[in-house]
């Protein structure tokens, strides 16, 4: 059975590749069945936009179809970038320049209020619109530097409190037991099981 996995991030492929390990799936990606425009995420949170994307792309495909939307929740911000997350310092920035724009807002934000979190929202759904969802969510804190090379996003300036340094300082292992990817991820590798196990009973 393919999966397709809503993204033309090949970081994101390459985690759900070693997340989804042990499910008979093959995971190809939009750019690989020929897709090659984005769905407006139009939600105001991230489930809904995961839904969007999943149910579109789902219907456009004719494949089972799996997409996520992530979003880092600052409390020193009111919550915020939230959804607006990967376009938070403008339209087609990098990592880097988002990275900086978040580490100014916060700049004169002293470290015990600089609590944050990492929330990831999965929907899983068929051409013909059934749908699963699941979450996840990861607690840290908003570092005043970058470092770390091994991850994407606001991942070089995310400290995770229960391990004591970046997201992007973890191990590829590690980060997918951690992460609020992966915590979501691990609820979809259950679901997903299930969806190969009934399609060999049909």
């Amino acid at each position: 059975m393919r999966l397709l996995i809503a993204t033309h991030n090949r970081g994101k492929l390459i985690e759900y590749q070693a997340m989804f390990a042990d499910v008979p799936v093959e995971l190809v990606t939009l750019d690989e069945v020929g897709i090659r425009d984005d769905v407006e995420e139009t939600g105001v949170t991230l489930a809904e936009n995961a839904r969007l994307k999943a149910l579109t792309y789902a219907r456009a495909s004719g494949l089972l179809t799996l997409a996520d939307d992530s979003g880092l929740e600052v409390d020193a911000l009111g919550g915020e970038p939230g959804v607006r997350s990967k376009r938070y310092a403008g339209d087609n920035t990098s990592d880097a320049e988002r990275n900086a724009f978040l580490l100014a807002k916060l700049r004169d934000v002293p470290a015990e209020q600089r609590t944050a979190r990492f929330r990831c929202a999965i929907a899983i759904a068929t051409p013909d619109g059934k749908l699963w969802e699941t979450d996840g969510t990861c607690e840290g804190e908003i570092a005043f530097d970058a470092r770390g090379t091994n991850g994407f996003g606001y991942d070089p300036i995310f400290h995770v409190t229960a391990r004591g340094v970046r997201m992007a300082e973890l191990a590829t292992a590690e980060k997918n037991r951690v992460s609020h990817r992966a915590r979501a991820a691990e609820k979809a590798r259950r679901i997903l099981v299930e969806i190969v196990e009934s399609k060999r009973e049909a």
